[in-house]
């Protein structure tokens, strides 16, 4: 499947930097602005968050900003009225990333159809089963052009990690810890042996590492280990506070991008 994902992957194969942010936080109408301060300040990839009242994967930092999104009246549908004119002004790809009950009530076809006109190039459904996926839900991802990004953790066993290998088409989101997500200070030993273990199977897919990283060097250690790696909780609690949108991105931004990671 050729789409911006796999243009991305083809013309950088190491430290790629995916920010994940939820849509609606802080206020409702910061979405379309964050996605095009993030792709003018370096970002390689976005995973906008499509918030959620019960998000179980997430920790504090990420439940704060579904619940406060929320509040402020973010919805799927708002999500999809606020994106689409994106393509005009952003050429970096874009995920949705979110819990498979709102997916479901949208309407999988329809859900499909709009990220596709809209020019998302890809999907992150944590709560979506492998084979639910494969057996009723592949050939309308596929039809729209859309990759369904799969999770690993450090509990998930190689066949499994190879099943996924031969399923994904965009790359391979590994979870760097069975805890939440939010910002931790280190990469330790259990997570590296779990990293080398996953770089050792050689798979064909691309593989971004997410969960704890929260600066530079957590970055680039993980970088190590995959083509890339998400920050999601570290930007979330960056983007709050009383200065603009505009100078809290390029603020967060700079720690990565003023001298070259590359």
């Amino acid at each position: 499947m050729e789409n911006r994902l796999t243009t991305l992957f083809t013309r950088k194969e190491k430290n790629i930097l995916s920010i994940y942010f939820t849509a609606g936080f802080p206020n409702l109408n910061d979405t379309v602005t964050i996605i095009k301060e993030l792709e003018r300040n370096g970002a390689d990839l976005i995973e906008i968050g499509i918030p959620f009242s019960d998000p179980v994967a997430d920790g504090p930092v990420i439940q704060h900003s579904s619940e406060m999104a929320l509040k402020n009246g973010m919805t799927i549908r708002v999500l999809f009225e606020q994106l689409k004119g994106i393509r005009r002004s952003v050429s970096i790809p874009l995920i949705l990333m979110g819990y498979l009950n709102p997916v479901m009530q949208y309407g999988i076809d329809d859900f499909c159809r709009k990220c596709s006109e809209i020019g998302i190039d890809g999907t992150i459904i944590p709560d979506l089963p492998l084979e639910v996926y494969q057996e009723e839900y592949k050939e309308i991802f596929e039809k729209n052009s859309l990759s369904n990004i799969f999770l690993i953790t450090p509990q998930t066993d190689d066949e499994r990690i190879r099943k996924i290998d031969a399923l994904s088409n965009g790359f391979i989101y590994m979870v760097s810890s069975s805890s939440t997500t939010g910002a931790k200070g280190s990469v330790d030993k259990e997570q590296i042996t779990y990293f080398e273990r996953v770089q050792s199977l050689r798979l064909n897919s691309r593989r971004l590492i997410g969960f704890g990283i929260s600066d530079k060097t957590t970055f680039e250690r993980a970088s190590t280990f995959a083509n890339g790696a998400i920050i999601g909780s570290a930007f979330i609690n960056a983007i709050e506070g009383e200065i603009s949108i505009e100078e809290k991105v390029n603020a967060f931004m700079q720690k990565f991008v003023k001298t070259s990671i590359i």
